[in-house]
This record gives structure tokens, C-alpha cells and sequence, in this order.
């Protein structure tokens, strides 16, 4: 802890270096440029983890994944991998950048993937309403399978 400008107290931490981790900054951020590896390959739980850190719902029925620091190229072969697991996307100019945008039709089969996977405290990303969180995506798979 050390005082920053004025009354404000600035807290720093550091992390314990681990190599795994250091291995996949390299591969994610080679020549210090945010990218997405060609042999990278999705699966639920990594679907998951990425909506739970990027993605967000906006309205009723908008679906984002924030892809803005991402180049065009990656952006699509971002749109590629959710392809491969039927999930239909476009790219949304978000003010002057483009992200992922799920079409509404497949909102549902994105949720129905990740949700085993969405730890509590972020399922209120699957509801419109904040307030709304597990009773949300409970109704929302109960709609899918009628």
C-alpha cells in the first residue's frame, strides 16, 4: 500500500509466475499483439470461460463477445470456432470497432452449451435482468426443450 495523488491509496499486488501461464501469454500475445493462435481449438469449457470474461447481453436478445482489440482476421476466425458448434454470429460495429455478435437464433444453443459450465456468480450474464440469475437460464433451457 503507498498514497497515490492526493487523499487516494494505491494498492499494488504481484502473482507468483507460473510457466504454463507464461507459455500461453506467449502464444496469445506474440510480438506483444493480442492473436488468436491458428491452432487453437474451442471446446464448451473454453466457450465458457471467454463469455464469462468478454461476453455480455444487452436488450432482450443481444449477445456480444467483446472481440474489439482483436484484428479482422482473428475476429473471424473467432466467428469460425462458434460456427463449428452451429452458433450463427456476425460482426457488430461497437463505435469504431467491430466484436461478435450472436444472432438471435442461436442464443439459445450457445447458452445451452456454456451454461454447465458458467460459475454463479457470472449466470446473471445469461438473464436480461441482473436481478435474474439462476432462475433465468433455468427457464431459458426449460424454453428449449419444450
Amino acid at each position: 500500500m503507498r498514497m497515490g495523488n492526493g487523499s487516494r491509496i494505491a494498492y499494488r499486488f504481484t502473482t507468483r509466475q507460473m510457466p504454463e501461464l507464461t507459455e500461453l501469454h506467449r502464444i496469445f500475445y506474440a510480438d506483444g499483439k493480442k492473436n488468436t493462435p491458428y491452432n487453437l481449438r474451442l471446446d464448451p469449457m473454453m466457450l465458457a470461460v471467454w463469455f464469462m470474461d468478454d461476453g455480455s447481453r444487452c436488450r432482450e436478445s443481444d449477445v456480444y463477445i467483446n472481440t474489439q482489440q482483436f484484428s479482422s482476421p482473428d475476429q473471424e476466425k473467432c466467428r469460425q470456432m462458434l460456427a463449428q458448434f452451429n452458433i450463427d454470429s456476425s460482426l457488430n460495429k461497437d463505435k469504431e470497432y467491430q466484436r461478435v455478435r450472436i444472432k438471435k437464433h442461436s442464443i439459445l444453443t450457445l447458452y445451452r452449451l456454456i451454461s454447465p459450465n458458467i460459475i454463479s456468480s457470472m449466470k446473471y450474464k445469461l438473464s436480461h435482468n441482473p436481478v435474474e440469475t439462476q432462475r433465468a437460464i433455468v427457464g431459458v433451457l426449460a424454453q428449449g426443450k419444450s
